[in-house]
């Protein structure tokens, strides 16, 4: 068995050096090695093939040998730092210090950008120059390997981490949510895994291995599935130490890249392999252009993306294929619209979830979701077309809709649903994508219904002697308001407590004859439920990077708090949070319960009440009360900011803000 084994291996080697000798591909070479470790002797050769620069020619010809960068004492004292690590004898150092200054000094000056210290840049050199090569070829495969494989928005904050996020997100939303929890953003610790495509946390051999695995691979991307196992195989060990600082948590992940042996590699590599044919394609082929091609900005929309996104090609690809892999993505389709524009024309594997039950009737929501996942099993079992295991959500593609689309979605992932997914541009992307036949493929599709055929939907949205503005439906009240919103809402994170189109049910306000203070004489109501127009000029609450930890009960006992509301905190982006609105006679406190630690909660929102100068419900959903901060202007109010919150009492609530309110003003007067 050794010699079938030899044998084998001389094959593909024997293979591998005829390859070289002609002219071939980093496909051809992948298809020969099938990602194993190279042979030392022709790995120089193989990288420079994989890298497509094995014909670029000594770029450090035009190099004029002067080193004077701004920052290069820095560049200087980081090569030398860095290279007195690795042990060599004093002349080798000094030749590698010398290679390592030229190489990035002439990268600076050939692309005018600045040496940043602690960019991964020397730490990617060193694996290249254990190649033994000359100087030009180290240059020729360092600025491959920077435009190749080095992401755009690989700095703190950038889309690259966005992107990971929702990898993990999508694979393993518990631990996600859990790292979300603690305010671990994924560059606080995968920073330096992307600079430097792990040379900076792993052991030589097991960098040059897992390089002779990626760039056979040709794919940028993989960074991130490379990435995505190493958190996810620490996730025990991870959510285990719930009850350690974050700094501590971060330092372990940080590390976990230490721990891989050369012989892991293989493993390694294979099973984020698998990670990726797990994931739809089209959020790599969408983003790949923005993060590498240096249009980073065009994939600014990735960091308030809810879940990850789905192309309507692919889903379309997707339901209409049978790709005979047990592994690859299968999509479940969860289509969220109302009713009547699901019965005027869908896919025919839609599943029809009505996202406005979710607040009108949250125990047929309930019933429903449970039909759904009870759909999903059985459609799995029985190989059906419209089975899969991945969920993908489909909204109308109009804020004012997709808004409440989006709150679905959300209440899944708080749910920890692994899969998850929503389709970019929703039905109106999907229809438009059958150009000028979607009768041919949307069951049931209905011109005169249809929100894109139907001139009504397309001229006149808030025409109200049209059909659908009498419709019971909140849809058809809300769109005219979005409409003359819709330039706002392309800037924001949308806005999920929109105001309806409709007739105030009650009014509760302070008007001028009351004579209880200037500040609120000639302008609009302040306390109403009603309809509202107001110029928003920031909705988003800006968090503190910590919060206050406080015990609930002990708070409630305090003789300062006048009324206490259970509810639930409505962020921007759809998630809910079980918390605690607290009234005093001076402010209004909102206290986030803590998971998994049981009567302890985050004092998220701390306003004075003189800051209040709006309160708002819509008139199918009292329950949803907004508090609008801001100031007079004139005839009009300049609303900063805003909060919004499910109160079940919510009529009481909103009472007892406002006589509070009314008391502070009194008592200012006189």
């Amino acid at each position: 068995m050794a010699g079938i084994a030899d044998n084998d291996t001389n094959d593909w080697v024997t293979d591998l050096e005829n390859a070289i000798l002609e002219e071939c591909t980093a496909t051809d070479i992948y298809y020969i090695c099938k990602g194993k470790p190279l042979p030392e002797s022709l790995r120089s050769d193989v990288w420079q093939i994989c890298l497509d620069v094995r014909d670029k020619g000594n770029q450090l010809d035009n190099f004029n040998e002067i080193f004077d960068l701004p920052n290069q004492n820095e560049l200087r004292e980081d090569c030398t730092k860095f290279v007195s690590k690795l042990g060599n004898d004093e002349e080798e150092q000094i030749s590698v210090i010398s290679d390592l200054e030229s190489v990035i000094t002439f990268y600076c000056k050939c692309r005018n950008v600045m040496y940043n210290k602690n960019n991964g840049w020397v730490e990617l050199l060193i694996p290249i120059l254990t190649l033994k090569i000359p100087p030009s070829t180290v240059y020729n495969l360092f600025e491959a390997i920077l435009d190749t494989f080095i992401p755009q928005g690989c700095s703190a904050g950038g889309n690259a981490f966005h992107i990971l996020r929702l990898l993990l997100l999508y694979h393993d939303p518990e631990l996600c949510s859990f790292l979300d929890t603690k305010r671990i953003t994924t560059d606080k610790y995968c920073l330096t895994w992307f600079q430097s495509l792990f040379a900076s946390t792993c052991n030589m051999q097991v960098i040059i291995n897992m390089w002779d695995y990626y760039f056979q691979q040709s794919d940028p991307f993989f960074i991130f599935f490379l990435s995505l196992i190493m958190v996810i195989n620490a996730r025990e060990q991870i959510i285990s130490m719930s009850d350690q600082p974050v700094d501590k948590i971060i330092e372990t992940l940080s590390n976990m890249p230490t721990a891989l042996e050369a012989d892991d590699v293989g493993d390694f590599c294979s099973l984020a392999q698998y990670y990726a044919v797990k994931t739809p394609i089209s959020f790599r082929t969408d983003l790949l252009q923005n993060i590498y091609n240096g249009k980073a900005e065009e994939a600014t929309t990735v960091s308030q993306a809810l879940c990850l996104p789905v192309s309507v090609r692919e889903l379309v690809q997707n339901t209409a294929q049978d790709t005979g892999n047990i592994d690859a993505v299968r999509f479940f389709l969860v289509d969220c619209r109302p009713v009547e524009q699901y019965n005027a024309g869908h896919l025919p594997t839609a599943f029809h979830l009505d996202c406005n039950l979710m607040l009108q009737e949250p125990s047929a929501f309930s019933t429903a979701v449970q039909g759904l996942l009870s759909a999903q099993k059985q459609a799995l079992a029985h190989g059906s077309d419209a089975g899969g295991e991945h969920l993908c959500f489909l909204g109308s593609g109009r804020n004012e809709e997709d808004q409440y689309t989006h709150m679905v979605v959300a209440s899944f992932l708080q749910k920890h649903t692994q899969y998850v997914s929503l389709l970019t541009g929703g039905y109106i992307a999907l229809h438009n994508y059958f150009n000028n036949n979607p009768s041919q493929f949307l069951l049931d599709h209905d011109p005169k219904l249809c929100i894109v055929c139907a001139p009504i939907y397309n001229l006149n949205m808030s025409d109200k002697n049209s059909k659908y503005s009498h419709t019971s439906d909140i849809f058809g009240k809300i769109s005219a308001v979005m409409k003359s919103k819709s330039a706002e809402v392309k800037e924001k994170l949308i806005d999920y407590i929109v105001n309806p189109n409709n007739s105030p049910v009650q009014e509760r306000h302070v008007s001028s004859t009351d004579k209880i203070g200037k500040r609120y004489r000639n302008v609009t109501p302040v306390f109403s439920i009603d309809d509202d127009h107001d110029n928003v000029t920031s909705v988003e609450n800006k968090e503190e990077e910590s919060k206050e930890l406080v015990q609930i009960q002990q708070w409630l006992k305090n003789s300062m708090v006048v009324e206490h509301f259970p509810c639930e905190e409505v962020k921007l982006n759809g998630f809910m949070y079980k918390s605690h609105l607290i009234v005093t006679a001076s402010d209004l406190i909102v206290l986030r319960e803590v998971p998994d630690q049981k009567g302890i909660a985050e004092v998220i929102v701390k306003r004075p009440l003189s800051a209040i100068v709006k309160i708002t419900a819509k008139k199918r959903h009292p329950e949803l009360i907004t508090f609008k901060y801001g100031i007079p202007d004139g005839e009009n109010l300049i609303i900063s900011d805003m909060d919004r919150f499910l109160i079940p009492n919510a009529d009481k609530a909103t009472k007892v803000v406002s006589e509070q309110i009314l008391k502070k003003l009194k008592n200012r007067e006189f």
